[in-house]
């Protein structure tokens, strides 16, 4: 399996919800379109940002079928699946198979127990092999984590898998997955390392990151599309200057209500993200003033 072109500012989208908690396709298409025209290298659905862990296999299908019908093939789709247990990924990877899309971008367990080894190894090796699409491992969940040694391993003896997204504000995982993953044999699979970092996107793209899928770039993924190319033409004095304003974007938008918080960034700045699926609470009238002047500061990026 090959990596599908997967690069660049792949941004997560959010999920809309109406107020009953029912997913709102208009709006997610609306979305898509803004991205489109944001030009994002590719798109991402139903992972963490998208409240994954909480739409169904029905609305998992749902989302990632309208993505595609907006996107129209332009760029790839990732579509995201939370679960816990192989069965229950593998059904969710079975439902978007026909579809189109890129690649899976699917998380270890996130229960309490953690597999061994082995037995998480055979997890994503599993998922790929029976749905016909190439595995991204999301490495985000606190007790379920991966060390770099061991998702190079896996990404040797797995053909399916072909990529980490590296994630938990772990630079230094992300430093070393870049070196023990910088073999001949990893990149002529085509290997990809996205970075999930949000605070260190620059860093993470100067040290060599194919890309990234973070919560940021949904925020504001025309200026995270800015900082990619600024790193890609070696343009650090803007480059620079773009990752200390988007800093002040994450820390307004980083907290357990985090993709309650985005869709408080998309509706600030008339697009509209819809209502975070209950328990979720809303941005609180304290974030939601604080992401205010995160955008504001980042608006005058264009002045100086």
């Amino acid at each position: 399996m090959t990596s599908h072109g997967i690069a660049g500012i792949i941004p997560p989208m959010v999920t809309p919800f109406d107020a009953e908690g029912n997913v709102d396709e208009e709006l997610h298409r609306a979305e898509v379109r803004h991205m489109l025209a944001a030009n994002v290298h590719g798109l991402a659905v139903c992972g963490r940002t998208g409240e994954g862990h909480t739409v169904t296999t029905d609305e998992t299908r749902r989302i990632t079928a309208s993505t595609m019908e907006e996107v129209k093939g332009r760029i790839p789709v990732i579509s995201g699946i939370i679960c816990d247990s192989t069965r229950a990924a593998i059904e969710r990877g079975r439902a978007v198979a026909d579809l189109g899309v890129a690649a899976l971008q699917v998380t270890p367990v996130h229960y309490l127990f953690r597999p061994d080894d082995g037995a998480m190894e055979q997890h994503f090796d599993r998922i790929a092999q029976a749905t016909g699409l190439p595995v991204i491992i999301y490495n985000v969940v606190p007790w379920s984590y991966l060390s770099p040694k061991l998702l190079v391993r896996i990404l040797r003896r797995a053909d399916g898998v072909i990529g980490v997204k590296q994630s938990a504000s772990d630079l230094k995982a992300l430093a070393d997955l870049l070196l023990l993953s910088d073999s001949q044999e990893l990149r002529q699979k085509g290997v990809r390392i996205l970075a999930a970092v949000d605070a260190f996107l620059y860093t993470s793209f100067g040290l060599g990151a194919h890309g990234a899928v973070a919560a940021i770039l949904t925020a504001v993924p025309e200026r995270c599309v800015e900082l990619w190319n600024a790193v890609q033409e070696e343009d650090h004095q803007r480059a620079k200057r773009l990752h200390e304003n988007l800093m002040g974007v994450w820390d307004a938008i980083d907290h357990p209500n985090l993709p309650a918080n985005v869709k408080t960034a998309l509706r600030l700045q008339e697009r509209e993200g819809g209502f975070p699926r209950a328990p979720m609470p809303q941005s609180s009238p304290e974030q939601e003033e604080q992401i205010r002047q995160a955008l504001a500061g980042l608006a005058e990026t264009d002045t100086v």
